[in-house]
């Protein structure tokens, strides 16, 4: 008999001794209350390590990257923070009027998209040179999917931000990796020839109509007899300034000189840089002064001007969940949202893709965190939603100026940030004697350098197949609505994967054992799955039938299978013993090998790991004829 243990009083997981039928359950059955309280304290201590794993200073530094630069922060990287934050911000505020432009929205929603989403980038943001705000490729897109109707592009922006939320705590970073180097080359050239296109209507100030790229040449075709002189002509001479001063600006003085650059020479190259870099803010400056000159002396200018803008801040408050469309019917959410219709996906995958790609850019040999920017850039949609802005995400441009002034951190985003607010508050008064000829001529400059027609060429050296979804793309991209092109050229590129995972290379060759027995050794050089099995099998089969020889199948290379391909090898093994052929399978891996053995008959499905095993399995297979002896030599 199993003596009774005494009643330990300290313990807190055992009944108190005044209560009786507590006391007597207990002795009844000690097990139960034992089990009870060791569960219950595992249970706290599992949740207690999990929440110390979930939240740990190292998951508050990936979470919240300002955590761990911050305290490091000096005056040197303030410095730098300072001049790139500044120089970007002479950047951002003509691009932002010439980005809403873009996206068919009046100029402000361009600026006040600019401003809190830098602020937010500084507590999320995992790269120093990404100011986040308007970009070009997002404007277009808005303005494909939005139509010019502010309600919309807000709203698009609201559920922009919540999807790449979305995407960032799924840990869905990985959907970005479908758009391959082909496709997304195809995609941002026929971007860039789509909005250097919908900028035509303002360096010739006339209307065009129509969304895709071939619709609107029509319309430009047909109403180019009613263009302005002076338009064109501003805007061709800006062009000129800004392609000469971005020349300037890339020039180094001294550096062929075996002593290098003199001080003198450095000052000049860091003057032509800064001309260079600020070129959008000096011509629209000074075409700014134009207009107002014009309007001043000659009460109207000769060429089209932005017109009054709103000044201020504007109030945050909700993103509008309906509108009056233009017949004044009414549409609420649900309308608005199938009205988007792909774009509320398409949107946040290209800007999630243009903004890892110039992560990964400046990163500083850095790993990029993918779900990270994710989380930052949906937490920055969001918000800057609720101040009327549409998406936005980070720009090549402006990452450019921000690392080539010396950035340091995302702290230069409050910089930026500011300069905007200060211009909303205090100089929207001003912009509205900026010719719209002169924004289109610096969306137009910036724009040319987007066209990758540089990656044509080691395309057709490397792989000429890959030509097929990038030209693709870019073709559809430019016939299509551009959501439309881009999912289709992604489509295209997966059938291409798909099709490369359903045709195995396989090497064959008539091998001999060291007892001198010939054999046919078959190996595949990827995994099997669903898509390949039939193709491999059918292969397979048709080798085999050419000789009545053994045959092994060499599985070094198949590092996964699946049900299909466990079928397919059971089809495969009693097609072999129906016709007394001996099938052996190679250096399977484990965990391959059960998926097999569990659908494959085990006298059928014969694997070994030696070579000597080879001959042991022949020797003793019936099914192998005798072999003559070998000739006795005189």
């Amino acid at each position: 008999m199993i003596p009774r243990r005494k009643h330990n009083a300290s313990s807190g997981s055992l009944p108190q001794s005044d209560d009786k039928h507590a006391s007597n359950d207990y002795i009844r059955n000690p097990i139960k209350y034992t089990s009870l309280s060791v569960s219950d304290a595992g249970s706290r201590n599992g949740w207690r390590a999990v929440i110390k794993r979930r939240f740990n200073r190292k998951t508050l530094h990936k979470r919240i990257p300002i955590t761990a630069w911050l305290p490091q922060y000096n005056a040197s990287k303030a410095i730098g923070d300072v001049i790139a934050g500044v120089t970007v911000g002479l950047t951002v505020i003509p691009q932002s009027l010439a980005y809403s432009n873009i996206a068919g929205l009046p100029p402000q929603y361009g600026l006040y998209g600019s401003f809190f989403g830098c602020f937010i980038y500084i507590l999320l943001g995992g790269c120093r040179a990404v100011p986040a705000g308007p970009t070009a490729i997002a404007s277009l897109l808005t303005w494909q999917v939005a139509g010019g109707v502010v309600e919309k592009a807000v709203l698009l922006n609201f559920l922009t931000g919540l999807v790449e939320l979305l995407m960032g705590v799924l840990g869905l970073g990985f959907l970005v990796n479908f758009v391959s180097g082909p496709v997304s080359s195809g995609f941002t050239s026929a971007v860039a020839l789509m909005i250097a296109t919908s900028q035509v209507k303002d360096m010739f100030a006339i209307s065009v109509s129509g969304t895709t790229f071939l619709q609107q040449w029509i319309s430009i075709f047909r109403n180019i007899h009613n263009a302005s002189l002076w338009d064109p002509v501003l805007g061709f001479v800006c062009i000129a300034l800004l392609l000469s001063m971005r020349r300037i600006g890339m020039i180094k003085l001294g550096e062929t000189s075996s002593e290098g650059p003199s001080t003198r020479q450095k000052v000049l190259t860091k003057c032509m840089w800064l001309l260079g870099t600020c070129r959008n803010a000096i011509v629209v400056i000074a075409t700014g002064a134009l207009g107002f000159w014009f309007v001043a002396t000659h009460d109207a200018p000769p060429f089209r001007l932005m017109g009054a803008i709103p000044s201020g801040v504007p109030t945050p408050q909700l993103p509008p969940f309906g509108y009056v469309r233009a017949d004044n019917s009414t549409a609420d959410f649900l309308d608005m949202v199938s009205e988007m219709g792909s774009g509320l996906l398409v949107i946040p995958l290209i800007v999630l893709l243009e903004d890892i790609a110039i992560c990964k850019a400046f990163s500083d040999g850095r790993t990029i965190d993918a779900t990270q920017e994710m989380i930052a850039l949906g937490v920055a949609n969001v918000c800057n939603s609720f101040m009327q802005a549409y998406p936005g995400g980070g720009s090549l441009a402006r990452s450019v100026v921000a690392n080539g002034s010396g950035v340091k951190t995302t702290f230069s985003g409050l910089y930026t940030g500011v300069m905007v607010i200060l211009a909303l508050q205090f100089f929207t008064q001003y912009f509205e004697y900026i010719p719209k000829a002169s924004l289109a001529a610096v969306i137009i400059s910036a724009i040319l350098f987007m066209v990758e027609y540089d990656v044509i060429k080691p395309m057709w050296r490397a792989k000429k197949l890959d030509l097929i979804p990038g030209v693709g793309t870019f073709v559809l991209c430019l016939t299509l609505p551009i959501e439309l092109g881009i999912l289709t050229g992604v489509v295209v590129n997966i059938i291409f994967i798909l099709y490369h995972a359903a045709r195995p290379k396989f090497s064959v060759e008539m091998l001999k054992t060291d007892q001198g027995v010939e054999y046919l050794m078959i190996t595949p050089d990827r995994c099997l799955m669903f898509p390949s099995v039939d193709y491999v099998r059918r292969l397979v089969t048709k080798c085999a039938a050419s000789s009545s020889v053994p045959v092994v199948i060499e599985c070094t290379h198949i590092y996964s299978a699946d049900y299909t391909a466990a079928k397919s090898i059971e089809q495969l093994t009693a097609d072999f013993h129906a016709r007394q052929q001996p099938l052996y399978f190679y250096n399977v891996k484990p965990s391959v090998c059960s998926i097999f053995e569990a659908v494959a008959k085990p006298e059928h499905f014969v694997v070994f790991y030696e070579d000597d095993e080879l001959d042991r399995l022949l020797a003793a297979d019936e099914r192998l004829a005798p072999r003559k002896p070998p000739p006795l030599h005189a």
